[in-house]
Order: C-alpha cells, then structure tokens, then sequence
C-alpha cells in the first residue's frame, strides 16, 4: 500500500522560466476573486472555535486532507490551537488514519485557501506558523500557475505572515517557492533536503516507502 508512489514525471528540469514574471504580475495587481458566502461560513466558524480556545498562537495547516498531520501538529504543539484546512468535505471525514482520541486543541474546517487567506489577511488574523505539506506539484510546464507559488493569491498567503514551512517530495517545486518568497522580499528562509523521523501525512509516509527524495523550504514571512 505505501511503497508504490510513482516518481514525478516533468518536462522541467530547473525553475520555470516565466517563475519571476508569473510573480512580479501576481505581486502588482490586487487578486479579486469573490468570495463565496460557504468560505466566510467556514472562516467564521473556525474564528470562534479558536476564540473560545482562547485565542492561543495560531498554527495554519493549509490542504490538510485527512486531517492526520493536523493531529500530530496539535499533539506536539499542545500550547497552540491548529486549524486544518482542506477543501474536500470527503477528505475531512476520513478520521479512521488517527491514531488517538481527538486532541481539544484543533478544529477542521472545509474551506478553499484562496478565500480562507484573504479572509484572515482582511480580519489581521497571524498565524504563528503555517505548513502547506505536499500541495499537488502540478508537474507539467504549463501548469506553474497551479503551484501555489505561481497563483494570483500567493502574494496575500506571504503577506499572513508567521513561519512558513513548504515540504514537497519534488526538488523543483521547493526550489520555485523559495525563489518566489526572495522575490517578495522575505530574507530569512532556507531550502533543504528532508528525511523525517516520525511522518505526520499519509503521503509522507508513502513517499519515504516508495524511495523518493523529500524536500522542504523553510521560512519566516515577517522578516521582509
């Protein structure tokens, strides 16, 4: 079951080559997309979950899926409240991959990131840290604006600010985000490879099983 994850496959070989410009356009122009009225539901229900936690230091697990790496981050991260974020409802029910009972100190939500971000940049809500583990690579050369670094709402997602960690089990895509965070200004991050000890997704596990190669890029928004 885990040791069949197919090596990704691309016509790339380096940073894609409109990278920059894709970003200097993103950056320039404010991203207007409305806002669908389920996102504002979920953003707010997830608000109050963490105002009546007290508002403790808020960790962000964006694409979250099954929720598995939610739960470890709020086992390990007991003084912190985390929101897992995903926008399939069928992934967010898929609990039976936890290993324990509920830890009180998380809430998952199903919400699309584009609209979440924006919502919490416009109510100044921070998170302490952020983790975007394993987004889809979109691996074909025409699909950079797929990539989170390639997409309009990129610049509003640095602009939340806090420590951001990016892992994906392609080397390009690594390399690209952080080229795009320089782009924008954030001086402080670091790119490396990454072999975990205790894996905390279902495809972290898979693809440590099945031989690939991990990387992460590591990053605090708010030194820009």
């Amino acid at each position: 079951m885990y040791g069949n994850s197919r090596q990704i496959s691309s016509g790339q070989t380096g940073v894609h080559e409109r990278l920059q410009a894709t970003v200097a356009r993103h950056a320039a122009n404010v991203f207007q997309k409305p806002i669908t009225d389920y996102n504002r539901r979920a953003f707010d229900e997830s608000m109050a979950a963490w105002r009546a936690a007290g508002e403790a230091p808020l960790i962000l697990d964006s694409g979250c899926g099954v929720g598995l790496s939610t739960y470890h981050l709020a086992a390990s991260h007991p003084e912190h409240f985390v929101i897992g974020l995903d926008q399939s409802l069928d992934r967010l029910e898929r609990k039976r991959l936890w290993p324990d009972e509920v830890p009180q100190n998380l809430i998952l939500i199903r919400a699309d990131a584009v609209d979440y971000w924006r919502l919490m940049l416009t109510a100044k809500v921070r998170p302490a840290k952020h983790f975007l583990l394993y987004p889809n690579p979109w691996p074909k050369i025409g699909h950079l604006g797929r990539r989170w670094h390639g997409h309009a709402v990129f610049p509003a997602m640095v602009a939340l600010g806090g420590r951001l960690e990016c892992r994906s089990n392609w080397r390009i895509y690594i390399d690209e985000f952080a080229a795009a965070l320089r782009q924008l200004g954030v001086t402080a991050l670091t790119t490396e490879s990454y072999a975990p000890q205790d894996t905390i997704t279902p495809f972290e596990r898979k693809y440590l099983a099945s031989g690939h190669g991990l990387w992460r890029c590591q990053a605090d928004l708010d030194s820009r």
